[in-house]
């Protein structure tokens, strides 16, 4: 069975004429969580935040705010893919995403990719996947 997160401790973007894109914020199959890419943008103001290492924490906040809906944590990753606007930032990215996960038993494994992202002002992205508590 295959089902289909929401949560509105995490943002899901529209598209400019209002409609929502073809997603789900997360999708749980087979003691699995699949998150599609979160942004930074804060589910609360509505804002994404200047400086990048801010824009870096949001996105893992909203990542973890998808997972804790769908039956999971932060300790549960067990692979990211993180989009970054410029390698230039790769330095700043390591420190704020080693620091978010200090204290998690096992660094999740991870792909890096330097692309050009969709939304104006959005200069990091990341997807996840993680096990579901019950699954433990």
């Amino acid at each position: 069975m295959i089902n289909a997160i929401h949560t509105e401790n995490a943002p899901f973007v529209r598209f400019p004429d209002g409609s929502e894109p073809p997603l789900s914020q997360a999708v749980i199959v087979s003691g699995l969580v699949f998150t599609s890419g979160q942004g930074p943008l804060d589910p609360v103001t509505q804002a994404i935040p200047d400086d990048f290492a801010a824009q870096v924490r949001q996105v893992l906040d909203n990542l973890v705010a998808v997972l804790e809906a769908a039956g999971s944590s932060r300790d549960l990753i067990v692979k990211c893919t993180c989009y970054l606007d410029d390698r230039r930032n790769l330095g700043t990215f390591n420190r704020v995403y080693r620091d978010y996960f200090a204290d998690s038993p096992v660094l999740p494994a991870r792909t890096t990719i330097v692309a050009q992202l969709v939304r104006e002002g959005v200069r990091v992205e990341i997807d996840g996947v993680a096990a579901v508590e019950a699954a433990r």
